[in-house]
C-alpha cells in the first residue's frame, strides 16, 4: 500500500493511502467538516472533493465561507438553473453560466421571451432537481472529440468556446443527470447541496460582451447553504432598494440621468454642493501632504496615446475624433498627460519625491447595458495623483499613499479590505521591472501589517497594483482606491532626472486614486447614508420653518445669520400647516429643522429638531449656530448637540 503525506492548512501531517479523495481527508478530520466541505484546495489549484491525491501535497479544505468553496456552490447552482430551462423550454441553447460576487447567472438563447413568472416555474424545477440528488461527474475529451459533442447537442455557442482553445487541449465537462455542460470547474458532489436557491432578476447581455454580437437573455440568482443565510440576503436586497442611489438621486434633487446623454450624467445644484465639498476636503488632505496640483487637457492627439500605449491596449474604451485631419481621442485617463506635466521642466533627484494631483474629467466608451446611474458611467471627474521618485522611495511613498487612504475612508466611516493584482497577460514592460514593481507594493502592505488578497493577473497592463474595497453599512463592497507602480510610462515617455552622480536617469511613478471616480463615490455615499448626508456634506444644512406670517420677519433674522456664517440654509414661509412643512422637510433629509413661533420669536430662540436624534427643544441661535459650526468644521458623521444648552 504506497501512502503520501498530506500538510493540511494548520500545518498538520497525514499520511493516506494514495488515491484517496479530498472528501475522504475531510470525513476523517470530523463528520461535521464533510458535511461543510464543498471543494480543496491542493497545492495552490482548487479541485472537487472527488479529487484523488496521488503525491505529497498541501491541502485546504474550503466551505462556503471561502471565496473558491462559495464559487464552486453558486456555479453548480448556474448549471441547475441551466438544466431546469432546458427542462421546461426545449431548445434553449446555452452561452456562458458563471458565478459571480453574491449569486450566479447564465445566458440563454431562446425564441422564448422570459417574464417575471417564468422565475418562478424555473426555481420550482430547480427544487425538483435538487431534490433528485443528481451527482455531478467531471469527464474529458480531445478537443476535437469535444466539438464533436457539443455540436451533435446543437450548442452552437459552447462549439464557439471550444474552437479558440488551443488545438492540444484537453476539454472538461460536468454531467448531472441528463445535463452536460462544458466547464472547467469546481463543483459540489450532489445537486441536493445546494439547498436555498432564489432567481433574482432578468437582463439582456451581448454574447460575449460584443455589442455588434447577438442579444441573449441573462437570469440572475443567488443560493446559500442555509435559508436564514438566503433571508439575510434578501433583507439585505430590499434594503439596497430603499437605499438606490438613482431613486434618491432624483428625489433629492442631486443629479439627473437623460436619455440625451446615456452614461453621462448632469449634477444639479444640490448635488453640485455635495461633490465641491468632496473636493474641497480632497484639497485639504493633498495640500498637508505637499501634492500640487494641476490639469491637463481632455483632448489630445494620437500621438500622446500610441506613446501611453492607450492606443493599442485600451482603444476600444477610448472615444476618438479627427481634427485638422489628425487623430485625436478624448483622454480615458490622466496620465498621460501627467507624464507631459512632467516635461516641461529639467528635473533633479532633489524635486523627488514630486507629488502632483490632479482632479480631472475623463471619458471611456461603456456598452449600454452596463451602465448604472453614477456608479458605471461614460463621464466621470478622477482624482488622480502620480508621484515621480527614486528607487529608494517607493516603499515609504507607497506607506504614505496607503495611510491617506485609509485617512479618506475613515472619514466617512467606512472599513475596507485591501488586494494586490499582479502582472495580467496582456502587459508591457520587462519582467524584472514587473518583479521589482510587485514585490514593492507586497513589501509596503507587508510592513503596515495590512492582510491582502492576491489577484494574480488583474494588474493594469502598465503594472501591479492595490487596489482598496469599501464596506458600506449594509455589507456591501465597492472598489475605489488604487495605488499602481509604474515603471512603463516613464520609459515610454523618455522621462528623465538629473542624478547625484550628474547623469540622466528614469524616475518611478506611482499612479493612483482615493475616492476614484468623484460621480461614483457620491452613489456609493448616497446608499451609504440613505441621502442622509452628515452636516458637512449636506446640500441643505439647515430647513428654517414658519408656523405663521407673523413669524416670518424674525425667520428671515435667523436666515441672514446663519447664511453670512456660511451654513447653507433654506427658508420655508409658505402658508402651509406646520405639520405638512416638517413632513416635507424630513423627505428631503436636512440635518436640522428650525421651527420658528410665537415662543420663539419671544425668547429670540429657535426650536431644534434633528434629523437623526429628534428634538433637542429651544436653543439660543449663538448656541446653535456654534455647535453646527463646530460639527461642520470637524466633518463629524453624526449630531455633537445634546438635548439642552
Amino acid at each position: 500500500m504506497e501512502m503520501v503525506k498530506i500538510k493540511l492548512k494548520d500545518g498538520s501531517i497525514r499520511e493516506v493511502e494514495k488515491g484517496t479523495t479530498v472528501y475522504d481527508v475531510a470525513a476523517a478530520i470530523s463528520g461535521r467538516l464533510a458535511k461543510e466541505a464543498i471543494v480543496g484546495n491542493i497545492n495552490g489549484k482548487t479541485v472537487d472533493l472527488s479529487y484523488p491525491i496521488s503525491e505529497d501535497s498541501e491541502l485546504s479544505i474550503l466551505k462556503f465561507e471561502d471565496e473558491e468553496g462559495s464559487h464552486a456552490f453558486r456555479h453548480t447552482s448556474s448549471h441547475i438553473m441551466a438544466q431546469a430551462v432546458l427542462r421546461l423550454f426545449p431548445g434553449t441553447k446555452l452561452a456562458i453560466g458563471p458565478a459571480i460576487d453574491n449569486g450566479f447567472y447564465y445566458d440563454f438563447d431562446t425564441e422564448h421571451k422570459f417574464v417575471p413568472e417564468d422565475l418562478e416555474k424555473i426555481e420550482a424545477e430547480m427544487q425538483r432537481i435538487i431534490k433528485e440528488d443528481l451527482k455531478l461527474e467531471r469527464f474529458e475529451l480531445p478537443r476535437d472529440e469535444a466539438i464533436k459533442f457539443m455540436a451533435e447537442k446543437d450548442e452552437p455557442y459552447k462549439v464557439e468556446l471550444i474552437n479558440d482553445l488551443p488545438e492540444d487541449a484537453i476539454i472538461s465537462f460536468y454531467k448531472q443527470g441528463e445535463f452536460v455542460d462544458l466547464c472547467a470547474g469546481c463543483h459540489v458532489t450532489s445537486t441536493k447541496e445546494v439547498k436555498s436557491i432564489k432567481l433574482l432578476s432578468l437582463a439582456g447581455a451581448y454574447w460575449r460582451g460584443d455589442e455588434k454580437k447577438k442579444m441573449l437573455q441573462r437570469i440572475y440568482g443567488t443560493s446559500f447553504p442555509k435559508a436564514s443565510l438566503l433571508e439575510a440576503y434578501i433583507t439585505m436586497l430590499e434594503e439596497a432598494k430603499k437605499r438606490d442611489h438613482r431613486k434618491l438621486g432624483k428625489e433629492l434633487n442631486l443629479f439627473s440621468l437623460m436619455e440625451e446623454g446615456p452614461g453621462f450624467p448632469f449634477m444639479l445644484p444640490k448635488g453640485m454642493v455635495v461633490k465641491n465639498n468632496l473636493l474641497k476636503y480632497w484639497r485639504e488632505v493633498h495640500e498637508r501632504e505637499d501634492y500640487v496640483e494641476v490639469e491637463t487637457p481632455i483632448i489630445l492627439n494620437r500621438k500622446l496615446w500610441e506613446t501611453s500605449g492607450h492606443w493599442f491596449h485600451y482603444k476600444d474604451n477610448m472615444y476618438s475624433l479627427v481634427i485638422d485631419e489628425e487623430d485625436y481621442a478624448i483622454k480615458p485617463m490622466n496620465c498621460p498627460g501627467g507624464m507631459l506635466v512632467y516635461k516641461t521642466e529639467l528635473r533633479s533627484y532633489k524635486d523627488f519625491p514630486m507629488r502632483v494631483g490632479e482632479i480631472g474629467r475623463v471619458h471611456r466608451h461603456e456598452l449600454s447595458g452596463a451602465l448604472h446611474g453614477l456608479m458605471r458611467v461614460r463621464a466621470f471627474t478622477q482624482d488622480d495623483a502620480h508621484i515621480f521618485m527614486l528607487p529608494e522611495q517607493i516603499k515609504d511613498e507607497i506607506i504614505n499613499v496607503v495611510n491617506l487612504i485609509d485617512e479618506v475612508y475613515k472619514t466617512f466611516g467606512f472599513s475596507y479590505h485591501v488586494e494586490l493584482s499582479t502582472r495580467p497577460e496582456k502587459s508591457m514592460g520587462l519582467d524584472e521591472d514587473w518583479q521589482m514593481a510587485e514585490d514593492a507594493l507586497q513589501g509596503a502592505l507587508e510592513s503596515l501589517g495590512i492582510d491582502y488578497k492576491l489577484n494574480p493577473g488583474d494588474g493594469a497592463f502598465y503594472g501591479p497594483k492595490i487596489d482598496f474595497h469599501l464596506r458600506d453599512s449594509i455589507g456591501r463592497t465597492w472598489q475605489c482606491g488604487t495605488i499602481q507602480l509604474d515603471m512603463q510610462l516613464p520609459q515610454r515617455f523618455e522621462l528623465t532626472y538629473i542624478g547625484k552622480d550628474g547623469e540622466k536617469h528614469q524616475p518611478i511613478v506611482i499612479h493612483r486614486v482615493a475616492f476614484g471616480s468623484i460621480e461614483r463615490f457620491m452613489g456609493i455615499l448616497i446608499e451609504e447614508f440613505a441621502g442622509k448626508f452628515p452636516a458637512w456634506l449636506a446640500p441643505v444644512q439647515v430647513k428654517l420653518l414658519t408656523i405663521a406670517d407673523r413669524h416670518i420677519p424674525y425667520a428671515e433674522e435667523v436666515y441672514n445669520t446663519l447664511k453670512r456664517s456660511g451654513i447653507r440654509v433654506e427658508l420655508d414661509v409658505r402658508a402651509e400647516k406646520i405639520g405638512y412643512k416638517i413632513r416635507e422637510a424630513q423627505m428631503e433629509k436636512s440635518p436640522y429643522m428650525l421651527i420658528i413661533g410665537d415662543k420663539e420669536v419671544e425668547l429670540g430662540q429657535v426650536s431644534v429638531r434633528s434629523r437623526d436624534v429628534g428634538e433637542l427643544g429651544s436653543l439660543s441661535l449663538d448656541f446653535f449656530k456654534s455647535n453646527l459650526a463646530y460639527e461642520i468644521s470637524e466633518r463629524a458623521l453624526h449630531t455633537n448637540f445634546e438635548k439642552n444648552e
